[in-house]
Parts: structure tokens; sequence; C-alpha cells
């Protein structure tokens, strides 16, 4: 096939001016690199479109692909991440990941929590912070755990994310709403293991690759995963493959939530325990990070014996095979 790639590379927005935290999400080019190269080996014909502002330019020319593999997160507001899907939907052109509703729905989080939990899947209590003066309406119990509503990679959260008390949750709100220009989640903190489950697929095909638990080891900001710890992932963080009770159940509740959310293809789950051990669901990422060593599905894969090129291929072969369906078409693999 040929296959265009949609992404927002790390390098443009910093040569831009943005600073490193503003851009964390985007891809670095050695992930496009690495995917392109994936993509190759493969057999297919690859194009790198860059940005939805290009794509939209590149579609409005006429230029078209069989199927597009869609990295791009966007900049601006809530529904950044929808905006190339919702651009390749309306030029009826095939792409890997989720469509514009779930993309929309999941980056921002408490709508997730919200459709998760009425489908029965516990996540745990929380409330949203628009302005300074809706912390004194928070009646939740403490510690509580706060992040910017709408953000991936761990941006926002670091030790002060963890708060004993009002007069910390008020400070820790004010600062959020401050930097990040969005609404703060605050959920109650849970002090229990946590785990990253991998799937692949779509609906009743989806699957699951497998699970992680993530272990923060001591040091400057114990216990959360924290932007700084996520960036420092190999000097504080470990990590090890799952297959005890607490594993089963997590995987379980990520299956469910993956599908009620409408996610397609291949992503990742978060989910992290109560005191008492019971499995909660913190939030989705159904567009996950793709560097081949650094991010945590290629790592998962890993770690399962699945190679980079074979997390791809089954990406891809996801992705073409339910548009193939979607289609009435016959699979172009």
């Amino acid at each position: 096939m040929r296959i265009g790639i949609a992404f927002d590379l790390r390098d443009d927005y910093a040569n831009a001016g943005y600073d490193e935290e503003d851009i964390v999400e985007f891809d670095s080019i050695e992930t496009i690199e690495a995917i392109e190269a994936a993509l190759l080996s493969l057999g297919h014909k690859t194009e790198r479109i860059g940005s939805a502002l290009t794509l939209a330019q590149r579609l409005q020319n006429g230029d078209r692909w069989d199927l597009v593999y869609n990295s791009a997160e966007g900049m601006h507001g809530f529904g950044r991440e929808a905006l190339a899907p919702t651009l390749l939907d309306s030029y009826g052109v095939p792409y890997a990941f989720s469509d514009p509703l779930t993309l929309t729905i999941t980056l921002h989080k408490a709508t997730a929590k919200h459709v998760v939990r009425d489908c029965g899947i516990p996540t745990p209590d929380f409330a949203v912070v628009e302005t300074p003066g809706d912390v004194e309406r928070i009646a939740l119990p403490y510690p509580l755990f706060i992040k910017p509503i709408a953000e991936g990679t761990s941006k926002g959260i670091s030790a002060a994310s963890k708060v004993h008390d009002p007069e910390e949750l008020r400070k820790g709100c004010e600062r959020l709403l401050a930097r990040h220009k969005q609404p703060v989640l605050v959920e109650v903190y849970l002090p229990g293991r946590e785990f990253t489950v991998g799937i692949l697929g779509t609906g009743k095909q989806a699957r699951v690759l497998g699970i992680m638990e993530i272990m923060v080891r001591d040091g400057p900001e114990p216990e959360i995963y924290s932007y700084q710890n996520k960036k420092n992932f190999d000097d504080r963080v470990t990590v090890r493959l799952v297959d005890d009770a607490a594993g089963a159940e997590a995987t379980r509740l990520a299956l469910a939530a993956w599908k009620h959310l409408g996610c397609r293809d291949a992503g990742r789950i978060d989910i992290r325990c109560d005191h008492a051990g019971t499995a909660h669901f913190l939030e989705a990422n159904p567009l996950p990070g793709m560097h081949p060593r650094d991010s945590d599905l290629p790592l998962l894969a890993r770690m399962k014996g699945m190679s980079y090129q074979g997390l791809i291929e089954q990406i891809i072969l996801s992705a073409s095979t339910r548009h193939a369906f979607q289609s009435g078409q016959r699979n172009p693999l």
C-alpha cells in the first residue's frame, strides 16, 4: 500500500520557540524514521505528510493515500487530536488509530472517566476545577491527585500533584491553571499498584498484548509517574510484566474500557489500584507513543517478544482490515 504518515515533529515546534514540556507529546525524528523503516520493510511505500495543517493542504490539492498512519497530536484545544482524522474522514481516506469522537473523549480525562463510570468500570472519584473558586466546592477525601485535564506524557504531573489539604489543593490548582491554560482534574489518590495495558485491535477483535507494572524508585518524586520520572525513565523507573491475579483484573478492566471508549487498532489503558487492591481506570492512550526504545507500547511489545516491525504490522493489519470491512472491499493486504 501507499501509506502516508501524519505527525507533529518535535523539532519543528522547538524551532518555533516552544519549550520542552510544551512539545513532549510530539514525535521525535527518530520515531518517524522508525515507523517509516518498519513500513518499508513490510513492503509498503511511504510518504511523510506532517501535521494536520499540512494534511489539510495536501487533501485540498488532491493528494490521496491507501492508508494514513496517524500520529498527529495537534497543539490547541480539546479537539486537537481529532483534527487529522476528521479531515481524513471528510475526504474518505482510511487511517490507522481511533476516530475523532474517541480521540476527543479520551483527551478530556474527565469525560473519559464519565463514560467508563457509566459503563460500570471503576474509576477514582473526581471533580473538575475550571477556576480557582471551584476549589472551595470540592468535597473529596484527601489525599488527592491533580493534573491538567487534557495532556499526556505526564505533562503537568510532579511531586506536587499529590495534595494533602485544602491549601495544597488551592495552590496546586492555581499553578496548573496558570501554566497549562485548561481545567484541572482532581481525583482521589490511589496508593496501590500501577499498570499500563497494551491493546491491539478493535471492538470484538481487540486483544491484550500484555500488561506492565510501573514502579517508581525512591528519588526526588517517589510514588508518582511524573513528567520528570518519565523523562529520566532509565534511572527512576522499573517495569515488569505481570501475570498475577491483580494483573488479570487490570487486564479485564482495561479491555472493557478500550471497547466502551471505541478505541481502535493499538494503544494503552492505564490502571491503578486502591488500598484494597481493587483496579481502577485512570486514562486511555489511543494515540500511543511509538519511539522504538522509549515509548511504553513498543517497550511492552518487546518484553512480550514482539519486534517493532511486528507491532507496526499488527497496527496496519488491524486498520486495513477494519477499513476493508467498513467499505465492503477486499482486504488490501
